[in-house]
């Protein structure tokens, strides 16, 4: 299968990207930086998806919308107005069988930086917008929500021992998810999954769970 995914120059956009490979599937790149892959399926296009001309790509059976930027000033244009105008370009067909959206864990809590969170959640509310229109051709569109995951962009907390120490506490399985783990997740929900569709998964070790019982 023909596969789009946006992001792919570093963290679960690149790791994703390499499953699908590693699948035997044909794989197209979009990122604002050049390719971090090397691989005979894969195509890399560098774009910028809040206001630069989309590559034009024909007959993507899949489309991952990860693209995504932090305490930018950009959040809400790239993360939510550029990945609307990716899935535009390239999902709205007949051939095509999943849409995903890598969305965030403050979409359901808020709990990060204003624009972000608000991007993340109004991404959230399009991807079932998207899943409305799809259904016509047979398509499954859902999106992922992370908590934290171990990428170089978080390194300032992970490698910081006080606010790592603090984090965990507050995390029911004290850990973080690998970029690796959250592309298992993205396989299984375009390729492996026919049947589940409008559905936000939070991945988040439990933060979002983790209580605290006293008596």
């Amino acid at each position: 299968m023909k596969v789009i995914i946006t992001g792919t120059s570093g963290g679960i956009g690149k790791a994703i990207a390499e499953k699908f490979l590693l699948c035997g599937h044909d794989v197209v790149g979009i990122d604002l930086r050049g390719a971090e892959i090397s691989h005979e399926r894969y195509t890399h296009f560098v774009a910028d998806i809040a206001k630069d001309l989309l590559p034009d790509v024909d007959g993507a059976d899949i489309l991952i919308n990860n693209a995504g930027v932090q305490n930018s000033g950009r959040d809400i244009d790239v993360n939510l107005k550029g990945s609307m105008r990716v899935t535009q370009k390239y999902a709205f067909h007949d051939g095509i069988k999943s849409v995903l959206f890598i969305a965030s864990a403050s979409a359901r809590t808020g709990a990060e930086f204003p624009e972000y969170a608000a991007s993340k959640g109004g991404l959230v509310s399009y991807m079932k917008n998207v899943a409305l229109s799809l259904a016509r051709y047979g398509a499954t569109v859902n999106s992922v929500s992370p908590g934290g995951v171990y990428t170089s962009s978080n390194d300032r907390v992970v490698k910081d021992a006080d606010k790592w120490k603090r984090i965990m506490e507050q995390t029911l399985l004290p850990k973080w998810a690998e970029c690796e783990e959250i592309a298992e997740f993205a396989y299984f929900f375009t390729v492996v999954n026919k049947s589940m569709t409008a559905q936000d998964i939070l991945i988040d070790n439990g933060e979002a769970a983790k209580s605290l019982f006293v008596w």
